[in-house]
């Protein structure tokens, strides 16, 4: 699982050991991702379902893309479609996406590389995978997240960030056997490189075998694990969790989670996406590609996207439509 990796682990700033007093969170769940199809039909884990949207908040939906092989030809992406009212992160960990949308954003990632597009009051988009990949196939895995939008910001103008992987926060746990990408927020100091409305924190973590990681969490954010790889134990009280399960942490000033003594030889380490922010505590409504305060909010989103006030597909991309 290449992402973003170092030579030399050991090399890095270090996590500091919990301070004296440190309340580890406990783990108030564990859910198991359905497995579901995106788009013109890729194959995603829906990360969240089955958890109260009270604990996920500023969260709305996570899908872990792939890991999918693809053969020549199979390579699958999006239509245009439309967003209003929250943010999306798109975290490529192995394969390459290209994203486009109408306020004339976008660009291309690949192993490492974060899309972040602000969709505010309305935007339109697409993400596919690159020409040449169509034709090659190969091994396309990847993160999207949702993000929601305080009321104040629901509306703000659209705007798109690119975050190569070399931009971000690179730091090794204190014993050196984990290595911990910082993509947005702050991990003991250390920011990563993500522009956020809502605070939160994203962080990728790869756990060597029988390794163990504790990570200084903000007590005002919620927190959750989401393993994308391996197997392992989350908590103190080392609940087994595996590939495709998401834990929520309850209250305290640190998140920890290990690795099995062994892995299995397609894995070989604990894969797993920690994210957390502060809660917006405001009412949610979705439907679709709209997440907004109230249904009344919602329907005039469908009835903007329908007139063509949330934007038009580029002319030179019609064709594609």
């Amino acid at each position: 699982m290449p992402a973003v990796t170092v030579d030399n682990v050991l090399a890095l700033p270090r996590i500091a050991e919990p301070a004296p007093g440190a309340v580890s969170r406990p783990v108030r769940s564990l859910t198991t991702a359905p497995v579901a199809y995106e788009g013109e039909g890729f194959p995603v884990r829906r990360a969240f379902a089955g958890i109260d949207l009270a604990a996920l908040d500023p969260f709305v939906l996570m899908d872990q893309m792939g890991e999918v092989d693809y053969a020549p030809g199979e390579p699958k992406g999006t239509a245009w479609h439309p967003h209003r009212g929250f943010e999306t992160v798109t975290y490529m960990i192995e394969g390459i996406m290209e994203h486009r949308d109408s306020s004339g954003g976008g660009g291309t990632i690949g192993g490492g590389d974060t899309q972040w597009m602000t969709a505010g009051g309305g935007i339109l988009h697409i993400e596919t995978p690159p020409e040449h990949l169509v034709m090659s196939g190969g091994l396309f895995h990847g993160v999207q997240l949702w993000v929601n939008l305080p009321r104040e910001n629901k509306m703000a103008a659209p705007r798109y960030q690119d975050i190569t992987g070399r931009k971000v926060a690179l730091l090794s746990s204190s014993d050196g056997g984990a290595l911990v990408r910082v993509i947005a927020g702050e991990v003991d100091g250390h920011h990563g490189p993500g522009s956020t409305y809502t605070p939160i924190s994203l962080v990728h973590a790869t756990i060597a075998p029988g390794a163990s990681l504790t990570l200084p969490w903000n007590p005002d954010f919620n927190a959750l694990a989401y393993v994308l790889a391996g197997a392992g134990f989350v908590g103190e009280d080392r609940r087994p969790i595996h590939t495709g399960q998401t834990a929520v942490y309850g209250r305290g000033d640190t998140i920890t989670i290990s690795a099995t003594d062994t892995q299995d030889s397609r894995t070989k380490s604990l894969e797993v996406f920690f994210l957390g922010g502060k809660p917006i505590r405001e009412p949610i409504a979705m439907a679709g590609p709209f997440v907004m305060n109230t249904r009344a909010e919602v329907f005039q989103a469908f009835e903007d996207f329908q007139a063509g006030r949330l934007g038009s597909v580029p002319a030179r991309y019609e064709t594609l439509d």
